[in-house]
């Protein structure tokens, strides 16, 4: 679907989203205040704050769902987007759901099969959305965005919602589909553990700023229970805590 990505970390890969002086403004509210922020193809980016920090801002200017006040933007065109709810469409079939307007193109169900075998569910291609657990619904909308072939994918908090053990499923997906198809990843999450699961760069939002960012140096796949793993969860932690202050 994609070629092979770039070694992680490594500063030839192509860029595939730039945020340089980033400011956006809501009246006279400041939401990003001179926000520099750098995505390449084969890295996964993990995006954490408190509440309000701009953390889903950002996310939406990558995405171009909105204009910045002031800066830069340069930004791959070849964009997906998961959002918290998977947003399927009731009176369409799954895979009418995966290909949307171009499900009446040549070839759309074969693409649309191809793209919910990688996720896994082959076998619902003909099923109704209400049929679907919360997880196998938002499988589709990974599917939806993976069929787009994107060099940048945007998660925003796209797990939340699922129980412990659907939501470590599907972060085990995302980080396949990652690994293998090579695209920029970004994902915005509350979650600490998910945060350090998923990503080789954690960026700490505060206040409307970049506070803090931490290169995940661990091996893939990620074992929570490992003493490495947890040194990095308290040094986390800490930046985390000092974000908040």
């Amino acid at each position: 679907m994609s070629e092979p990505a770039a070694p992680l970390h490594d500063d030839t890969a192509r860029v595939v989203a730039r945020l340089s002086g980033v400011r956006k403004r809501y009246g006279e509210n400041t939401v990003l205040d001179n926000v520099d922020f750098t995505v390449r193809r084969g890295e996964c980016v993990a995006l954490v704050g408190p509440s309000g920090t701009g953390k889903t801002t950002v996310l939406r200017l990558l995405a171009g769902l909105e204009t910045v006040s002031g800066g830069t933007t340069e930004i791959t065109s070849s964009t997906s987007v998961v959002f918290q709810e998977p947003r399927l469409i009731q009176a369409l079939r799954v895979w009418k759901n995966v290909l949307l307007d171009d499900a009446h193109r040549t070839g759309a169900r074969t693409r649309a099969e191809a793209a919910l075998r990688d996720v896994g569910l082959e076998d619902k291609l003909t099923s109704w959305p209400v049929s679907l657990s919360g997880g196998q619904a938002q499988r589709v909308a990974i599917a939806r965005a993976l069929q787009r072939n994107p060099e940048l994918m945007l998660l925003d908090e796209p797990f939340s919602a699922l129980d412990a053990f659907t939501r470590r499923s599907m972060q085990s997906l995302v980080s396949s589909l990652w690994a293998r198809y090579g695209f920029g990843l970004v994902i915005v999450t509350h979650d600490l553990e998910e945060a350090l699961l998923l990503a080789d760069r954690i960026v700490i939002l505060s206040q409307g700023r970049i506070h803090h960012e931490m290169r995940v140096e661990l091996p893939r796949e990620r074992d929570v229970t490992s003493a490495e793993f947890n040194l990095l969860k308290r040094a986390l932690l800490s930046s985390f805590s000092l974000s908040m202050s």
